[in-house]
């Protein structure tokens, strides 16, 4: 699996919290289709995220910093997000999750740092890929590299599309 950047939050922006709040409260949908998915509606007093700019270019340096960290700092960062109501917008939250799959602090944040310009430049090319193959949705999976199946879906909905694109390829069409 590749993961690609996809902005949520494509400039730095406060909305009003109520309506943050209101919009989270949308995760629920999600979770109640898929059981293994985790959402909680915003309940913390952290402010949040205004832009999601910082945590994919703060994965992109896990990747580069720490190949072998960068699937589960990608996880850290969606249950930092969607279940624990983090904002993954500030880099102290960032340099504390990258802690938490074993990166050192202090050097996660030097190296992000000395790259951010580089890796920003990155995230905004990967959005904008996405955008011109009619990507408008998170998540979004291609399977194959043909088939994009977007939003969140239930495991069996993606496991009928592998078969049809399975018995497709055995069919030879």
């Amino acid at each position: 699996m590749t993961w690609k950047a996809f902005l949520l939050r494509t400039e730095s922006k406060a909305t009003d919290q109520e309506k943050f709040v209101a919009y989270t409260r949308s995760w629920l949908r999600p979770a109640s289709v898929e059981p293994a998915a985790e959402f909680t509606v915003w309940s913390t007093d952290e402010p949040q995220p205004i832009s999601s700019v910082p945590a994919h270019v703060a994965a992109k340096s896990v990747a580069l910093l720490d190949p072998e960290a960068a699937d589960a700092y990608h996880h850290r960062l969606l249950r930092a997000y969607f279940t624990e109501n983090r904002t993954i917008s500030d880099w102290a939250v960032l340099c504390e999750l990258a802690a938490d799959v074993g990166l050192d602090r202090d050097e996660f944040l030097a190296f992000s740092a000395e790259r951010e310009r580089v890796l920003a430049e990155e995230v905004i090319a990967e959005h904008n890929e996405a955008v011109q193959q009619g990507i408008t949705a998170v998540p979004t999976m291609v399977i194959d590299e043909v088939l994009p199946v977007q939003g969140a879906q239930e495991v069996d909905t993606i496991a009928r599309w592998i078969e049809r694109l399975l018995e497709r390829r055995a069919g030879g069409t």
